[in-house]
């Protein structure tokens, strides 16, 4: 249930995503639940427009309602999907992002449901119902992130603390990548999502994080895509210089199990102490956390051996 991102669409048993997230910076900092003082109704984003300020928001994906808290609309949730469990004060329900159901969802009364996947054809039945629908895909590029999230911003009332959350991440982000140092060549890593080898390319919005500060993949886009399964020879014999985690949370694994792995003691990241345990969720999701990752990565990448 953990591969709320991974499973927007991909055809793998890991799908992912990226899995698919606003640090805690960009969280504990933003107004509480006032609205912008410059918003006003009718809002229109895409083909949905909303008359009035939506008070009873149902949300349908973690990475939501982490944008909802962010932008300072927690006070307009009146509930939140099964995984949803960041902030900790999200109004936690047993309504499912992965089987919606639209009688359960529409039970709730809301006046503006938002989803990153359109499972079971939930948003026609949502709209058979007159229930607004906003729908947030999982994001491919941090630009669709600082998108969707001003445009939540612009849907809640919370304009300005859109804006200001949006410019912290960039901001953040730059920072974080302008103070990894530079090296002659780069470092390589593989990136597992679950014990059977599954990873990521370059090519996808977790990769591409890991691109930003200079590191080098093992894993290639090719006929299986972007989230290929490898082989533990594979990634024995491309030998990384670093290993990170996704799948710490969901199954386990540390430096330790890497190290316990037959014929992966010889790795050189496992050799030098450069494997490391991610926060699965907060790797699984493209929200205002993804500054936590982007943090994380360049952290290993400052202190990592050449």
């Amino acid at each position: 249930m953990r591969r709320m991102w991974r499973s927007t669409g991909l055809a793998v048993l890991a799908a992912a995503l990226l899995a698919a997230a606003g640090c805690a910076d960009a969280t504990e900092d933003t107004p509480a639940g006032a609205p912008s003082t410059a918003a006003s109704y009718p809002v229109t984003v895409g083909d949905l427009t909303l008359s009035a300020r939506p008070t009873r928001i149902v949300s349908l994906s973690p990475t939501t309602t982490e944008m909802l808290f962010a932008v300072g609309a927690g006070d307009q949730v009146a509930a939140v999907d099964s995984n949803s469990d960041y902030p900790p004060e999200a109004p936690k329900t047993d309504l499912s992002g992965f089987k919606p159901n639209a009688e359960a969802i529409a039970a709730k009364s809301p006046d503006l449901v938002i989803l990153s996947n359109d499972l079971n054809n939930i948003v026609a039945s949502l709209k058979q119902l007159k229930i607004p629908v906003y729908l947030a895909p999982a994001a491919v590029t941090l630009d669709d992130t600082y998108r969707e999230i001003t445009e939540i911003g612009a849907l809640t009332g919370h304009v300005d603390e859109a804006a200001d959350v949006v410019r912290r991440m960039k901001d953040e982000i730059a920072k974080l990548v302008a103070d990894v140092p530079q090296r002659p060549a780069k470092l390589t890593y593989y990136y597992e999502l679950d014990p059977t080898f599954y990873s990521v390319t370059e090519k996808t919005f977790v990769g591409s994080l890991f691109s930003m500060v200079g590191l080098e993949n093992i894993a290639k886009s090719g006929a299986t895509g972007d989230y290929p399964q490898l082989s533990a020879e594979a990634i024995v014999q491309a030998d990384p210089d670093m290993i990170f985690l996704a799948d710490s949370k969901c199954c386990q694994q540390s430096a330790e199990t890497v190290k316990a792995r037959p014929g992966w003691s010889g790795i050189t990241a496992v050799r030098k102490g450069q494997v490391y345990a991610l926060d699965d969720d907060i790797a699984s999701r493209w929200g205002p956390r993804v500054v936590d990752l982007v943090r994380a990565i360049a952290d290993a990448v400052t202190k990592a051996q050449a």
